[in-house]
């Protein structure tokens, strides 16, 4: 015999193909008897149901699909660095789509191109996902989610902003975050402190620069404008960034960069004008991927929880939370601040 299908499973249990589906899905209408007959022939025979099976049972498809900003996605993969944000979402969301039996697919999706919702579309057609995870700056665009209601399909959004209270929002609390990083630098004496930017596009890059200008404001703390560089969220951002804070005539004892990329970028640049870290230049990063722990010194960071928070945006789809549900506050997971060797007192 060659592939076991859905057919052999019917014949060697006597049933319709429609009843193996329900015993797959742990569907209703299957007396115990019929259920424990399915069951042996896929015992028997080493069924492994594949997604069209399950659909015949139902309108579920078991299908996730994740929504990632394309451009950036890419430009971090051919450059061979990867992508550590993509791979914490994958890390959250796969294992808690695996305990249902869901699959996740990865979509790559750019927010500028004129041919959007037309992709967009063409995937809730052809795959009819049970849901869809929408990761920023897709979770902030509202013709997107405009889209995904008119067409009725769930969706939950990771770190979304705050405009739109529509669907299910899973975030930190990007501002607080930044609130701490910074006060960890004035409560060691920095007063000079640095802030890169990330894309503007996203949400979390105002919400992390609001916070560092509250803690500095509220201990009384000037910022001069040159101080804040807006950027990317990548190492060749924060390489520029660093050359514009390291050029000025009073240079910053402190940087708070709003990603690990532009952090290493700042250690990297540091390095390269005879610059010691922590000694000279304290840095604080955000997001805490694996490279940071490594890097010498080990960079203090703000853990984000990304794995966290796309499992339970997997979660809120797989039980069978939609569109009808009312307007709910946002999901907050903790962060944290994990200070390691590259923040010290600044200089006497």
């Amino acid at each position: 015999m060659g592939a076991v299908t859905i057919k052999h499973v019917a014949k060697e249990a006597g049933v319709s193909l429609q009843t193996v589906s329900r015993v797959v899905n742990n569907g209703p209408n299957v007396t115990d008897a019929m259920r424990e007959r399915v069951r042996a022939a896929i015992d028997k025979l080493g069924y492994v149901p594949n997604m069209a099976a399950r659909r015949m049972g139902g309108s579920k498809s078991y299908l996730l699909v994740a929504f990632n900003d394309r451009k950036p996605t890419l430009e971090k993969w051919r450059a061979g660095r990867g992508s550590d944000w993509v791979a914490q979402m994958l890390l959250g969301a796969i294992p808690r789509c695996e305990r249902d039996g869901y699959h996740l697919l990865l979509e790559l999706l750019d927010g500028h191109s004129a041919k959007l919702h037309q992709k967009i579309d063409a995937i809730i057609s052809s795959l009819r996902p049970d849901g869809v995870i929408l990761t920023p700056p897709h979770s902030q665009d509202r013709s997107i989610i405009d889209q995904l209601e008119h067409r009725k399909v769930p969706y939950a959004r990771l770190s979304p902003g705050e405009d739109d209270e529509r669907g299910f929002r899973v975030r930190m609390d990007e501002r607080q975050a930044a609130v701490m990083a910074t006060r960890h630098l004035l409560d060691l004496g920095h007063r000079r402190i640095g802030f890169l930017t990330g894309s503007a596009e996203y949400a979390v890059s105002t919400e992390r620069l609001e916070g560092f200008r509250a803690a500095m404001a509220d201990a009384g703390a000037a910022i001069a404008p040159e101080w804040v560089r807006q950027g990317e969220f990548s190492f060749e951002s924060g390489i520029a960034s660093a050359d514009a804070l390291f050029a000025l005539r009073e240079p910053p004892t402190a940087i708070i960069a709003s990603s690990d990329e532009q952090a290493l970028a700042v250690l990297h640049r540091a390095k390269d004008m005879g610059l010691d870290v922590p000694a000279d230049l304290s840095l604080i990063s955000f997001d805490d991927t694996p490279p940071i722990a490594f890097s010498l010194p080990p960079l203090t960071a703000i853990r984000h929880p990304t794995a966290a928070m796309a499992e339970r945006a997997a979660a809120l789809l797989i039980e069978g939370h939609g569109l009808d549900m009312p307007p709910s506050p946002p999901c907050t997971l903790p962060f944290e601040l994990v200070v390691r060797g590259s923040t010290v007192p600044p200089r006497r």
